[in-house]
């Protein structure tokens, strides 16, 4: 499967295209409430071995490294990245989803880098009570703090996974 618009609107909407430096030409990178900087809609950045780079010290690596410019590279760069999240929804989902259910599930990985319980619950045929709450009450922090974005994030996941096609 493929993220659908639903899907995509979703993630557009809670990364937003990221801009640090509004006094800058360009779309410049920014650090997201667990200190990774991100460009684009959300892509986290790493250094030259791969590790994510972190924390306010690091805003100068992380200017070094922007390989998104605009919006139209922002949006091949979400294209590109969903693959990754589309496959690993693909295969740790074992059973049929739905178009709003992949999409969800491929925003929440796109955010969290998923959850091997989530996947559980839902390969077990778990109660939508059990779900919703799993959506609604994990990963909704950032270093210690519950975060509103992500509650409300975690809600309208929920929301689409349980939403008729």
């Amino acid at each position: 499967m493929k993220t659908g618009k639903a899907g995509l609107k979703l993630i557009k909407e809670f990364e937003s295209l990221h801009d640090g430096d509004l006094k800058q030409i360009g779309l410049q990178p920014k650090m997201c409430p667990a200190g990774i900087w991100t460009e684009g809609y959300g892509r986290a950045m790493r250094d030259i071995n791969g590790n994510f780079i972190k924390g306010t010290i690091k805003k100068e690596l992380a200017y070094s490294r922007i390989t998104i410019h605009n919006a139209v590279e922002a949006e091949k760069a979400l294209l590109q990245d969903l693959i990754a999240f589309e496959r690993i929804v693909s295969i740790k989902i074992k059973k049929e989803l739905n178009q709003n259910q992949f999409d969800a599930l491929v925003s929440y990985v796109y955010n969290t880098g998923g959850s091997s319980t989530l996947y559980t619950l839902i390969n077990n045929n778990a109660s939508k009570e059990v779900i919703m709450n799993w959506f609604t009450t994990k990963y909704i922090s950032a270093n210690g703090i519950k975060l509103p974005g992500l509650v409300r994030r975690r809600k309208a996941e929920a929301t689409l996974y349980f939403k008729e096609v």
